[in-house]
């Protein structure tokens, strides 16, 4: 079996849990970052409250940098910043960075190999009203293919502080990946977090299949984990809060468990993380495999949880993906 490292009971499902930004978790840890180390400098794209880097720029002023609406140039003056021992934090919305800055994180961030840290904030459609120009469901397939660069999509306001002071601690380019909306905090200060170690959340025995997630859809899975559980299908849930590189061991283990696989995600079908464990399966262990994503559109305007319900971001439609995983399994 795999080694349970959370054990939850009951109690996070109840309508009480506390639900908190992503965002939020965020900024603190880019205090507790700068905190922790003094290299630590951050840069925003004219979006600093936005991308809760506010408390930052007022605790430690001498090393925040406003660069107005330029993306290209914030990452480049971040990539300058790096090479000179600086630990840059580049904050603003996913669809501006790496959306619009693509080639200058690849050409002055990846080729140099250079410990920057790209932020994109509001990803996937619970980014709500502003639409689809700022929904980004496209960023982990334009990340997770860059050499040298590293990928990290947390769970929870929690998580998402641990991220950020995990990513300061490596001296490596990293992506974090931070929704806007708010999210129930299921973990807690004593959950392990480690930047490409995959955590067991939910375990079964004789598991049937391993349902495998990152961000807000994480909890998401583990609703659909209980709801499954009453109807006699078991399961195991997986946080794949670290997309590359990949904890190969725990989901190849997890498809040999169970013999088949969800992935979970709010970003598009194409290219995100379930694209990399059907290339990780495909070449290591194949079994049935089904993906609840994004499938080939652009979001729209409206409220996070209608717009979650309308491209199939629910535990409903995880059940429905496990449900047809499990019968391909023993078809």
């Amino acid at each position: 079996m795999l080694n349970k490292t959370l054990s939850l009971s009951d109690q996070i499902f109840l309508k009480s849990i506390e639900s908190i930004p992503l965002r939020d978790g965020f900024g603190e840890g880019l205090v507790a970052a700068g905190e922790a180390n003094d290299q630590v400098v951050v840069l925003t794209a004219d979006l600093k409250d936005s991308t809760r880097a506010t408390k930052f720029s007022e605790q430690f002023p001498g090393r925040f940098i406003e660069c107005g609406v330029a993306e290209q140039g914030m990452v480049t003056i971040a990539a300058g910043l790096a090479l000179y021992g600086k630990v840059p934090f580049v904050c603003s919305f996913a669809a501006f960075s790496p959306g619009r800055n693509w080639e200058q994180i690849r050409t002055t961030v990846c080729i140099n190999d250079v410990p920057v840290k790209i932020c994109g904030l509001f990803v996937g459609v619970s980014v709500g009203q502003d639409g689809a120009t700022h929904q980004m469901l496209e960023d982990i397939a334009l990340m997770r293919t860059l050499p040298n660069m590293i990928v990290v999509a947390p769970s929870d306001a929690i998580e998402a502080k641990k991220a950020v002071v995990a990513a300061m601690k490596m001296d490596k380019p990293i992506y974090l990946r931070i929704p806007r909306v708010e999210s129930p905090v299921y973990t807690t200060e004593d959950t392990p977090f480690q930047i490409g170690k995959a955590l067991t959340v939910w375990e079964e025995r004789d598991p049937q299949v391993t349902i495998i997630s990152h961000g807000i859809m994480v909890y998401e899975s583990l609703r659909a984990a209980r709801k499954l559980s009453k109807l006699g299908i078991s399961s195991i849930v997986i946080n794949c809060h670290t997309i590359k590189p990949l904890d190969e061991q725990a989901l190849v283990l997890g498809a040999k468990l169970t013999g088949a696989v969800v992935v979970v995600e709010e970003h598009q079908k194409a290219g995100g993380l379930g694209g990399a464990v059907a290339e990780l399966l495909g070449e290591m262990y194949p079994v049935p495999l089904e993906i609840v994503a994004v499938n080939d559109n652009f979001g729209q305007s409206g409220k996070p949880a209608e717009l979650l319900e309308k491209y199939g971001l629910t535990n409903e439609s995880i059940m429905s993906a496990v449900k047809k995983a499990v019968k391909r399994k023993i078809s």
